[in-house]
This record gives structure tokens, C-alpha cells and sequence, in this order.
């Protein structure tokens, strides 16, 4: 029996679908959270020109994301408008992460910073040819409001779960080869992570592209018009809403991802900085499918707000916390993981019924492009996140390896602590207005079938009748 697209779809099928984000998530905590301290303390790439690389390459993420979003979105081959680049830039994201995890041992900070910077932009490059179709694919299997929920979560869980690994590996590592921390250990380190997970990323790619078949989308061919799409996106007030809501709590919620590490070193002066980060992920995986009950009992939008609420409430306490206080900051942990897998996955279910509204405006199916709008404006916030952060340290003093200042150990506690809850209350205030309930998606969907290309219809959100698909694409076609 074949999967409604339009409601149920196979257990099997969400695994096949979700099994990518597991291996792709080597290019979030490692990336992110390692890698950056691993260039800094060990090859010794300068901390304040760090941040400005991050900064950079996001910067060229900018330009990639909604172009190849929009590329995939009107691309045609026998196998899909997704599978082809997942299939293709999965193999060019395993040799980035070889390249970029194993530097050549040179004595210049000048060449190792330009191997940095070469392998960093190729691997963001390639992430995105990957990650912006295969991510585009997820609103294309089920049009159901609670279905994409269940989706969205099983892929999100599948993420945090990777993550949590990706976290968990480099103490794994250390443990099972008996390393000491010196720069030849942690280079070995980094080279055992890659050897696993260049295969992996390219195995689990291709067991989502063999397994999913692409859903054949039928609607009137039309030119590509940049200008004109993202004039239907700066007009669709959900989507506008729910990224600007998202983009200030990620920009909040990276600094605690970046600067996990020094804060749990110099501010509580501990050596389970490890620990804490898979005490975080594993809370968020375990809560997950809580909150997918939560959001059928009570809408994606309200649950979301409560996450945040839970993670912004629990987190406020690091900024009290001192040398020793180890206790507290996991319980403080614990009580943050609970929001974190909702933060995750409801805001991706919310997304794919923003396209939903963008087809009832626009008549096409444009996830792509949504998606590379949508993950260049996610890089920014992380960029910003760990540009800004990185670069204060080391405006303020930080040098690696030796007792803080007072001042660092201050920068620190706000940075981690003080700004990403400021982030959420506002983020929190701006979500207040997202329109789109569970009632508003069902007339949503069924105002698309009804429009059809020759009957106007009225929109569910605004005082305005939309016109049929014939005449939209008419007037386009005129401008």
C-alpha cells in the first residue's frame, strides 16, 4: 500500500528520509565547538581571526543557500529535483571533513590559517548542495499538519542523536586509545573522526536517496524570477515571523554551543565539559516524542512557545554559577535539554506550512527556495553567534591555556548566559504572532485544491481575493 501524501507516511519511510541528519551533524558540534578551539590552542590559527573566518564563511553562505535552493527547485531529472545533489555533494562533504579535521603540519600561522580558510568555505560549499535539497524534500512527503510534526521530529531526533555522538566521540576517542591531550594526541584525535565519519556521511546519504522516491509535483512550467519570488516571500507574513523569531533565538542558543568549552573550563573550572554536552543532547532526544504529543494536544506554535519559555527559564542560572558549582550547571543542563529537541524540530513543521501558503499565493511549490532562505538566515545567526563571541574573547584577553582574567571570566557569564535568554524573550514575543493554527492549515490545503487554475479564492490570512493560477501566472508572464 502506497503512502498518502497528503496524510500517513511508512515508519520505514521517515526513518529512510531522516537517516542523513545523523552523519551531517559532524558539521555542527565538531565544526563548531571543536574545531575552532582545536585550530586556535593546538594548530594555532589567532582566536580573534577565527571568528572573522566563521563570520566570513557564513557571509558566503549568504549567496549559496537561496541560489541552490532555487537551482534544486527547478532542476528535472529522472531521479528527482533532491536526490541528484544529495547524491553528488555527499561524496565532496567527506573529503572536506578529511581535509579540514587532518592540517598539514606547518610552522606558519600563516598557511595553517589559509587551510583553514580554503576547507572550511569548501566544506560549508558542500553542505549546502546536501543539506538545502535534502532538507527542501521533508515538506514534499506529507501535507498533514501533525504528520510533518512526527516528521520533522523523528529527522530533528535523528540530528540531536548524531550530535550527541559527534559530541560524545572526541572523550570515546581519548578513552579508547589512552590519549593524553598533547597537540600529536589531539591531532590523532581529529584524524580517527574523520576516517569514521567521511564513510558514514556518504552511506547514510545514499540510504535516503535509494530508499526515498521523490513525490512528482505537477503545476504549469513558469520562468525563474528571483526578483519576483522573494517579493511573494517579503509578502508572506508567516514566514516573515516565523524566521525572524528563529533567527534571533538561534543567534542566542549558538553562543552557549560555541563557548560551552571555555566557560566550562575557566568560569567552572572543570573537566567534564564533555559530559555536560551529551547530558545536554541526550535530554533532548529523550523529551522529544513528549513534545510531539504536546503539540497534537495543544498546536506546533503554543508547544514552541513553551520550550522556550522551559529553556530560557532553566538557563538564566549559569550566571551565578562559579568554580566547583559542577552539580547545579547539569542540573541547570538537564532542565535546558528538555526545550531543546522542540526548538528544533516544531519550528521546522511550522516552516513546511509557510510553503503551504506560499503555494496558495503563488501556485507553485518553491521549497527550496524557501529552505535556502531559511538556512542562510539560520548560518548568520550562527555565524554572528560565534564571530562575535570568539572575537570579544579575545578582545577582552583571552589567551589559551592559562588562568582567565577577571574580565574574561565576566565576558564568559554574559555571553553564555545572559544574552541568549535576552535572545529568547524577544524571540519568544515576536513568535506571539504567528498566525497559522491547525484550523488555518486544513483551509490552507483544501483553498489549493479549491483554486485550481481557473477559481479565485479568498485568503484564509488577509482581506483579499487571490487570483486562479491561469491569471497569477498570466500577469507574471506580462511583467
Amino acid at each position: 500500500m502506497k503512502d498518502n501524501t497528503l496524510g500517513h507516511l511508512r515508519f520505514g519511510r521517515k526513518v529512510a528520509y531522516a537517516t542523513p541528519a545523523f552523519a551531517l551533524a559532524v558539521v555542527g558540534i565538531p565544526v563548531y565547538v571543536y574545531i575552532p578551539k582545536f585550530y586556535t590552542d593546538v594548530v594555532g590559527v589567532p582566536i580573534s581571526l577565527m571568528g572573522l573566518i566563521l563570520l566570513g564563511v557564513r557571509l558566503f553562505d549568504a549567496v549559496t543557500d537561496p541560489a541552490i535552493g532555487l537551482l534544486s527547485d527547478h532542476t528535472v531529472t529522472r531521479w528527482g529535483r533532491r536526490r541528484p545533489y544529495i547524491a553528488i555533494a555527499s561524496i565532496l562533504v567527506a573529503v572536506s571533513v578529511c581535509a579540514l579535521f587532518n592540517p598539514p603540519s606547518w610552522t606558519s600561522a600563516t598557511m595553517e590559517t589559509i587551510w583553514f580558510s580554503v576547507w572550511i568555505f569548501a566544506l560549508f560549499l558542500f553542505w549546502t548542495l546536501v543539506v538545502v535539497p535534502y532538507e527542501s524534500l521533508g515538506p514534499e512527503l506529507t501535507f498533514d499538519y501533525h504528520e510533518r510534526t512526527s516528521l520533522f521530529a523523528l529527522r530533528d531526533g535523528f540530528l540531536i542523536a548524531g550530535t550527541l555522538a559527534a559530541a560524545s566521540a572526541p572523550g570515546v576517542i581519548d578513552w579508547a586509545y589512552d590519549l593524553t591531550g598533547s597537540p600529536q594526541d589531539e591531532k590523532k584525535k581529529f584524524f580517527i573522526m574523520s576516517a569514521l565519519y567521511a564513510p558514514l556521511i556518504i552511506a547514510c546519504c545514499y540510504y535516503c536517496v535509494l530508499r526515498i522516491r521523490e513525490i512528482p509535483i505537477h503545476m504549469k512550467k513558469k520562468p525563474v524570477d528571483l526578483k519576483m519570488a522573494l517579493k511573494d516571500i517579503a509578502h508572506n507574513r508567516p514566514f516573515i515571523i516565523l524566521m525572524i523569531s528563529y533567527v534571533i533565538s538561534a543567534f542566542g542558543n549558538q553562543l552557549p554551543a560555541t563557548l560551552i568549552l571555555f566557560y566550562v573550563q575557566y568560569v567552572l573550572k572543570s573537566d567534564y565539559a564533555n559530559f555536560f554536552l551529551v547530558l545536554y543532547f541526550f535530554t533532548g532526544v529523550a523529551f522529544l516524542p513528549l513534545w510531539i504529543v504536546v503539540s497534537k494536544k495543544i498546536g506546533k506554535k503554543v508547544a514552541w512557545l513553551i520550550s522556550m519559555v522551559i529553556n530560557t527559564g532553566a538557563f538564566i542560572g549559569v550566571l551565578f554559577l562559579g568554580a566547583g558549582d559542577e552539580i547545579a550547571y547539569g542540573i541547570i543542563v538537564v532542565f535546558s535539554g528538555i526545550g531543546f529537541g522542540a526548538s528544533l524540530a516544531l519550528p521546522s513543521a511550522i516552516q513546511a506550512d509557510v510553503i503551504d501558503y506560499d503555494e496558495l499565493i503563488s501556485g507553485l511549490r518553491r521549497e527550496g527556495l524557501f529552505i535556502g532562505i531559511w538556512s542562510v538566515a539560520k548560518k548568520l545567526a550562527a555565524a554572528f553567534g560565534v564571530g562575535i563571541s570568539l572575537y570579544l574573547l579575545g578582545y577582552v584577553g583571552y589567551e589559551p591555556n592559562i588562568e582567565q582574567s577577571g574580565a574574561v571570566v565576566l565576558a564568559l557569564k554574559l555571553l553564555y548566559g545572559l544574552v541568549p535568554c535576552l535572545c529568547n524573550i524577544i524571540a519568544f514575543m515576536v513568535a506571539l504572532l504567528y498566525p497559522i493554527s491547525q484550523e488555518k492549515h486544513r483551509q490552507i490545503r483544501s483553498l489549493i485544491e479549491e483554486r485550481g487554475a481557473e477559481s479565485p479564492v479568498k485568503d484564509p490570512l488577509k482581506d483579499r481575493t487571490l487570483k486562479s493560477t491561469n491569471d497569477t501566472f498570466n500577469q507574471r508572464s506580462d511583467t
